[in-house]
């Protein structure tokens, strides 16, 4: 069987800009104590709070009674990784890591976008969505955790059992890779997607609760999170500011939070919201009756968008999520969040202006800070909801057609009655 050729213009093109831009993002790291750059505030979080992790866990526990740890135990193998490059210093391993996640999602994006049928954009806008965040990327694990739910989304078409553990590896990180799942095929694909990733996830659960004291640490700090500053309750109480609301910025479970009258109230909003979302998403998969290659992408990125904007916390880093999840889309023809996908790209672009380059504008509750904030998350929301509906219409079937829904044949067995009909 002859496989197509596939040109290698467009892939050595990108592998270009790839370098040339990860090279870029290295410098603006080095410059990063430029007041423009947020005077050291990006890398600080690696060489002081990261360090001090891994110190912690280098000791066999996870932090406890440490407000600003709030991730699973899956963190702490990110955290610890550094380690495995004992020439370098924590930071610059740290870094090498980093850019090798990247690396590795480029690659995984180019080999998705040149099979049959497939598209390079996806890899295009990841190889040029990502430094739209400056050097941000480089000084955060999100990569890595961006990594996961990739490589989950890639394998679900040839291995839903690998997509299955990939997905729940990532979860154990970062929770949000677990939503990657919601838009597997019925019956036999969701069956062994959900089954492997249930086992695997319990099985690295255990492996990590035997090696490490105090595994669910982070469960207590999550939950007293207050409405951080980047989220859309956070625009509305800021703006509330300029019309008298007393309130005021301070420094909480590791991020920049309001304090004040009506803080209870807004959290509970978010939740409530993100509980909506959520029933949204089950009443999307119950009435779904089409499925094609593209949907269980489509479906990731309308459900960490939507958790995204309802949540208490938007923190810059989350972009790189929805930039991984929006270039996997755009690996399909069929995807049907190719606008989505630009608006990810203007908040990105938007993200950066506000943090770093001017979030002491944001911080102050300025009207340059609050008007960049009010921008950057009504971008967020209209792609919510833009994602959302067009995922809706793309999985429901055409008038007069009750078809009821087919589990997308793997890309094995496609090529396999290719290779017969042309014999």
């Amino acid at each position: 069987m002859n496989r197509p050729r596939v040109t290698p213009g467009p892939v050595l093109a990108l592998t270009a800009v790839w370098l040339a831009t990860r090279a870029l993002m290295l410098w603006l790291l080095t410059h990063d104590s430029a007041r423009l750059l947020g005077g050291g505030s990006v890398t600080r979080e690696v060489w002081r709070l990261y360090v001090h992790w891994y110190g912690v866990l280098g000791h066999g526990a996870f932090p406890a009674h440490d407000t600003t740890w709030q991730y699973p135990p899956g963190a702490g193998v990110v955290l610890l990784a550094p380690g495995l490059l004992p020439w370098l210093t924590y930071f610059q391993a740290f870094v090498v890591l980093t850019l090798a996640a990247d690396a590795l999602v480029a690659t995984a994006l180019v080999r998705a976008g040149t099979r049959p049928g497939r598209s390079l954009l996806g890899a295009a806008l990841w190889t040029g969505g990502l430094p739209l965040l400056l050097h941000l990327p480089l000084a955060r694990y999100d990569v890595q955790v961006t990594a996961l739910a990739v490589l989950s989304l890639l394998a679900l078409a040839r291995s839903p059992r690998a997509g299955g553990v990939y997905g729940a590896l990532g979860a154990l990180v970062k929770v949000w890779p677990a939503l990657v799942l919601l838009g597997t095929p019925r019956e036999r694909t969701t069956r062994t997607a959900w089954t492997w990733a249930t086992a695997g996830g319990a099985a690295a659960l255990a492996l990590l609760a035997v090696s490490f004291n105090n595994p669910l640490a982070f469960v207590r700090e999550q939950g007293g999170r207050g409405v951080q500053i980047e989220s859309l309750g956070g625009t509305a109480l800021n703006l509330a500011r300029h019309a008298g609301w007393p309130g005021r910025a301070q420094y909480r479970y590791g991020a920049i939070e309001l304090a004040g009258p009506h803080v209870t109230a807004v959290t509970t909003a978010s939740l409530t919201c993100t509980a909506a979302a959520f029933g949204l998403l089950l009443l999307w998969r119950v009435r779904a009756r089409r499925w094609s290659e593209a949907t269980p992408f489509d479906a990731a990125l309308s459900a960490v968008l939507l958790f995204t904007v309802t949540s208490r916390v938007i923190s810059p880093q989350y972009m790189i999520w929805l930039l991984g999840l929006a270039a996997v889309c755009l690996t399909s023809r069929y995807t049907s969040q190719r606008p989505v996908a630009l608006l990810v790209l203007a908040a990105s672009a938007l993200s950066s202006v506000a943090f770093p380059m001017f979030y002491r504008e944001v911080v102050d509750g300025t009207w340059t800070g609050c008007l960049l904030m009010l921008a950057r998350n009504a971008t967020l929301a209209a792609a919510a909801v833009l994602s959302f509906v067009r995922l809706w219409r793309s999985t429901r079937p055409s008038a007069g057609n009750t078809v009821p829904a087919r589990e997308p044949r793997p890309d094995s067995d496609r090529l396999q009655d290719r290779a017969l009909s042309v014999s």
